[in-house]
């Protein structure tokens, strides 16, 4: 008599059970969204909530490994069904799905795509880009891929609806090749990761073309350190080249991955077969990635190379204001400002270079975390927004599942005499800190740049008790340069839209001071609630400065 199949781990169950709960997060204020309008779709949200309940049971008393997988399985289907419900009542999308359904049209109508400003599409709680210019970024600044998906799409409606159900799409599938990719137990950790905790689905409503970035990028990380293996890509091997390429062809966060995967490949690579067969191979692979990334661009390289390449390039030369929740903070709400933000991306650029150069050094150790040494970088940037690292969340899962420390065992690190001598372990610290110190460097150079503008409010029009039509201030330049100043008042995180100068020079000269009469985008600035904190704010491009003041009691005593 053969004996009965072995229950599964505890910890198996415990990942389907967790994943189960992390549907949760946000379905009740979709659900109630959808009773008042579309009581079809709070109906089937309603049996999902039965099928989380029937799981959650499922997963705790199931006696056989097969069935907690059909639970897994089950558990993944109600998480699709949940996001799609989602979408069909919140997917209007944010300021980049405006962008993507835009160039989608003039795509489909034969027009340029890049370079082009279409203004009409924000404002009216559409979120904006202000540049330390004094202006707004109003053109597609992102690798085409997204448009091109977004044509066939163009029928479901206006706005940004057509690039939410590509983003939308993309993360389901996405996540169904990462649960399908994993090995059993773990594949609701893929649901759990992808679609729980409400933030990816969210980023898919909001258009994002990351998400389809991601979406590829999963069967490139999958098992990565396996491609290649005896000298040989394949079909599969040549298949996570074409996938790598066309998702960098999608938008600009896999350029920064790339380095790690290609170094990391060559590593292992070379520990097997020798340094000549393993660069051929790693030749072969961003051969291939480099021919997927040009199919992509080839109409636009072709029609507008010029506008193209800008386009590409703008979120790192656009001169967007500083925004995020990394060392920028600093400037932005710990201190008045700086002279020296333009070293925030220098701290950024060398941090980068410094861990690409630690990752190369140290690849037996740092090898496991190849999928999320890149967004450290972003950490000391002017924008610093927490959506670069989550939005590639996934990947960091697809890593720690299946590439362990045990695939880097043999792989290949240079040793220069310093670092493997008999003082190699104080040499090694020795050296991490000195690869990382510029980049350090460069932050606290930034963080302690003092503000050039010195700002105080002189006057102010209330048209009403709660709102301001009029400010006027007395600004004195305390820097060597000339400044042409941009200036606003924040009441939070983010920027709101810039104030017009009615009065007042262009350019204030070094050393010297001026009278400024401001006045609101939108004609009048509504007051907080007492206690918010109000703050004047002066971005300048050349050089790149903040200077900042707190005004909540000038602007409010003045009334």
């Amino acid at each position: 008599m053969s004996a009965p199949p072995a229950p599964p781990a505890q910890w198996h169950r415990v990942l389907t059970l967790l994943a189960d709960i992390g549907l949760l997060i946000g379905t009740r204020a979709v659900w109630t969204s959808a009773a008042g309008h579309r009581p079809a779709v709070a109906a089937v949200i309603s049996l999902c909530y039965a099928s989380i309940l029937v799981c959650g049971v499922l997963a705790l008393v199931v006696r056989r490994a097969r069935s907690l997988a059909r639970v897994d399985l089950c558990v993944l289907v109600t998480g699709v069904t949940l996001t799609l419900c989602a979408w069909i009542m919140l997917h209007n999308g944010s300021d980049e799905a405006l962008l993507t359904t835009q160039a989608a049209r003039e795509l489909a109508a034969g027009h340029p795509v890049y370079g082009q400003p279409w203004p009409w599409l924000f404002g009216h709680g559409v979120a904006l880009t202000p540049t330390v210019t004094g202006g707004y970024d109003y053109t597609y600044g992102y690798p085409p891929l997204a448009p091109l998906l977004t044509v066939p799409l163009l029928w479901l409606g206006h706005g940004g609806t057509p690039a939410t159900a590509v983003s939308t799409g993309a993360l389901i599938a996405g996540t169904v090749v990462l649960w399908r990719m994993l090995p059993a137990p773990w594949r609701s950790a893929a649901t759990l990761v992808c679609l729980g905790f409400g933030m990816l689905p969210s980023y898919g409503r909001l258009g994002y073309p990351a998400i389809v970035a991601l979406a590829l990028l999963v069967p490139v990380v999958v098992r990565w350190t396996r491609t290649g293996a005896g000298g040989r890509l394949g079909a599969a091997g040549l298949a996570r080249a074409a996938c790598l390429g066309v998702a960098c062809a999608a938008q600009q966060l896999p350029w920064f991955l790339a380095p790690f995967l290609l170094a990391g490949m060559y590593a292992v690579r070379r520990g097997e077969l020798g340094g000549w067969a393993a660069a051929l191979v790693v030749a072969r692979f961003a051969g291939a990635a480099a021919g997927g990334w040009l199919l992509v661009n080839a109409y636009f390289v072709v029609s507008e190379p010029g506008r193209w390449l800008t386009g590409i390039a703008l979120p790192l030369t656009q001169g967007a204001v500083l925004h995020g929740q990394g060392v920028v903070g600093i400037s932005l709400y710990l201190t008045d400002g700086s002279d020296r933000i333009d070293w925030y991306s220098h701290a950024s650029l060398l941090l980068f270079a410094g861990l690409l150069t630690l990752f190369v050094l140290f690849v037996r150790r740092l090898g496991p975390a190849a999928t999320v040494l890149p967004w450290c970088a972003f950490y000391v940037a002017t924008r610093s927004q927490d959506g670069y690292y989550l939005l590639m969340t996934p990947l960091w899962l697809a890593a720690a599942v299946t590439t362990p420390a045990s695939a880097f065992a043999a792989a290949w690190q240079p040793r220069p005499r310093l670092l493997s001598g008999p003082h190699r372990r104080p040499a090694r610290f020795a050296a991490a800190a000195l690869l990382l110190a510029p980049a350090l460097g460069a932050a606290a150079v930034a963080a302690t740049g003092t503000p050039p503008l010195r700002m105080r409010v002189t006057a102010v029009r209330h048209p009403t008790a709660a709102s301001v039509s009029r400010l006027t201030l007395q600004v004195a330049n305390t820097g060597d340069t000339a400044l042409t100043p941009h200036f606003t008042l924040t009441t939070g995180q983010g920027m709101d839209p810039y104030w017009r100068v009615v009065r007042g020079p262009r350019t204030l000269s070094a050393h010297g001071s001026a009278r400024y009469e401001l006045r609101p985008s939108a004609g009048r600035f509504a007051l907080p609630r007492p206690g918010v904190r109000i703050r004047l704010r002066a971005f300048t491009a050349s050089p790149q400065t903040l200077s900042s003041a707190d005004v909540q009691e000038a602007v409010r005593g003045a009334g």
